[in-house]
This record gives C-alpha cells, sequence and structure tokens, in this order.
C-alpha cells in the first residue's frame, strides 16, 4: 500500500493512543492504550528507513540513518518539555496535549512528504540495483540471524536506556539527573547515527554494526566500574556516541544483503526482533537487580547478550570476506581462460 499509507495509519493510531492514555480511568486501560501507541509509533521507524534504502544508492547509508535518528532527536527533547508539563498541568492534560500535537506535526509532514513523491507513492523494484553483499544465505536464514543480533545488541542497549533515570536515584543522584543523562544519551545518539551513516557508506553495514557492537560493550563495561556523577555524564554520553548507529545498521545489511522487494519486510522482522529486545532487556534488568540489589549484575548480563551480538556479526563479516575471495577467484579464473 506505500509508505504513505503506513505512516497514515499509524499517526492516527499514535495520537488516540496518547489521548486515549490521558483519559484512561484505570490502571489496565491505560496500559492498552501504551500498546496503542507503540503500534502506532512503530509505523515511523522501520518502514521509514526501509524507504529511505530504496531512494537512495551512493549514499544510502546516510538516508537510512538520518531517517533513523528522529526518534533520537525526540528523545533528546521530549523528556524535559513532558517532565515540565506533568508538573505544570499533570499527566492526563500532558498525554492529550501529546497526541492532538504529534498528529498535527505528522499529518503536515505527511501531506508534503505525498506531495514530494508525487505519483510515485508506490516504489517499483524492478530496475533495483541487485544485492551488494553475497553471504550465500538464504533470506529468512539472514532474516532469522540479524533478528537474533538485534535482540542481543538491544538486550545490551535497554540497561542504561531504561533504567538510568531509576539508577540515578538509587545512587542518591536524584531522577532530575538521570533523566539529564538520557537526554544526552540520546542526543549523542544523534551524532552517532549520521557518522554511521557516513561509515556504512565507505565499510558497509556489517563492519559498521561491529564496530558499534563493540563500542556500546566498552560503555557498558565502564559502567560498572564507576559510578560518581561526573563519570555517569560522561559514560552515558559515550554510551549514545557509540550505539547510537547499530539499529539502523540492520536496515542498512538487509539492503545490502537482499532483492530490494523485500527490504521493507525484513526491515520490519529485523527491527520488531529488537524492540523484542529492549523490551526483554529492560524487564530482565530489573528481575535481576530486585534479586541481587545492585545494577552491576544487570550491566554484566547486558555484557553477555553484547557478545553474542559481536559473535554473530563477526560470523556474518567472516562470510563475506569468505563469498567475496571466492567471487574474486572465479572471476579471475575466467579472465585467465579468455
Amino acid at each position: 500500500y506505500g509508505i504513505v499509507a503506513a505512516i497514515g495509519l499509524g499517526i492516527g493510531i499514535l495520537g488516540l493512543g496518547f489521548i486515549g492514555a490521558g483519559m484512561s480511568s484505570s490502571i489496565w486501560p491505560f496500559i492498552l492504550v501504551n500498546f496503542a501507541i507503540g503500534l502506532g509509533s512503530s509505523a515511523t521507524f522501520g518502514p521509514l528507513m526501509a524507504e529511505a534504502s530504496h531512494w537512495f544508492e551512493r549514499y544510502r547509508g546516510l538516508a537510512v540513518a538520518i531517517a533513523a535518528s528522529g526518534n533520537y532527536i525526540g528523545g533528546a527533547i521530549w523528556p524535559p518539555v513532558v517532565n515540565f508539563a506533568i508538573q505544570s498541568v499533570g499527566w492526563r492534560s500532558t498525554h492529550i496535549a501529546v497526541g492532538i500535537f504529534t498528529m498535527l506535526a505528522m499529518a503536515v509532514a505527511l501531506v508534503v512528504l505525498r506531495m514530494l513523491m508525487g505519483a510515485a507513492e508506490r516504489r517499483s523494484h524492478v530496475n533495483a540495483p541487485p544485492p551488494r553483499v553475497d553471504l550465500r544465505l538464504s533470506t529468512n536464514t539472514l532474516t532469522a540471524i540479524l533478528s537474533l543480533a538485534s535482540i542481543a545488541c538491544c538486550v545490551a542497549m535497554s540497561m542504561p536506556q531504561v533504567h538510568i533515570v531509576a539508577y540515578c536515584g538509587d545512587l542518591g543522584y536524584g531522577v532530575a539527573r538521570g533523566a539529564e543523562m538520557l537526554s544526552l544519551m540520546l542526543g549523542f545518539g544523534i551524532v552517532s547515527r549520521i557518522g554511521s551513516g557516513f561509515l556504512a557508506d565507505r565499510i558497509g553495514g556489517i563492519r559498521t554494526l561491529l564496530i558499534g557492537s563493540i563500542a556500546q560493550g566498552t560503555a557498558l563495561l565502564l559502567y560498572v566500574f564507576f559510578d560518581s556523577l561526573a563519570s555517569l555524564y560522561v559514560i552515558s554520553a559515550l554510551f549514545g556516541l557509540f550505539q547510537g548507529g547499530i539499529v539502523p545498521s540492520y536496515a542498512i545489511i538487509v539492503r545490502e544483503a537482499m532483492p530490494a522487494a523485500e527490504a521493507a519486510t525484513r526491515v520490519g522482522i529485523v527491527i520488531f526482533a529488537s524492540v523484542l529486545g529492549m523490551s526483554f532487556g529492560g524487564w530482565v534488568s530489573g528481575v535481576i537487580f530486585d534479586a541481587t540489589g545492585s545494577y552491576a549484575a544487570a550491566f554484566i548480563n547486558g555484557l553477555a547478550w553484547n557478545a553474542l551480538n559481536i559473535t554473530l556479526m563477526a560470523a556474518l563479516l567472516l562470510r563475506a570476506r569468505a563469498s567475496s575471495e571466492k567471487a574474486d577467484t572465479r572471476f579471475a579464473a575466467r579472465m585467465r581462460a579468455s
């Protein structure tokens, strides 16, 4: 049905979800409409990255990274705004106002997008270039591997993003400091995403993701050993700088290694897996904290999952290299024969 229809449906669900949250009379309706908020917001992330990958060939990595940066920009801006609004007018009015604003603002953006696309609302993949990377894996197998990798990296990623506010409160610094660190983390994530896009255009999505995953693990390790207020600000900035480009790299890998006609579906599956990883990671980190009384074990759990992601990406990189070397050998043999 095209990107415009998908985003239009998402806008309606998202806005009504926020308005419904503000009107909720008990916890269960509130939880239910938050599922609607998640469903609506999903239409503006994975599908947009897949769409951006279709429109660009030379600077595909940068285009995907820019498309994926919107939620980080929002993540850096909205927390202090929402916190101020809740303190000023209450959480109900804040939810309703956010719902109305998002529907209006995103509807305007969608109209502009539709005007720019013109008659090409749905992209034709007939003349799309073939995949750049031959991993000698079926699309289903590669999708499964990327999905497992995205779950692993996002379990690790969720620990600071979900628990940094509570962590600061537990250390006695106050939740306001934690909210500032979260905004700092997401703000530097914007820089990371744009930078990773440039990097992916030069070295490819697999290498970019592997570099980001190794760097993310380094930041998680720093959280284990340092917990002063100043060090947490620095580590949070580093964490945002290191991990911001990981998730968009999955979309780039999909377009590099799979047919264009399958990109939106495959990107959607992998991004869905990453959200599962974020959800599970946030929950299991809380369980570990409740069981141990410390966040150190939760950070170590994140490191273990991060190691799984590194292992999978390293395996894909080695497979890509082996496939490329075989192709070069066959090409050289044909040239000698001719």
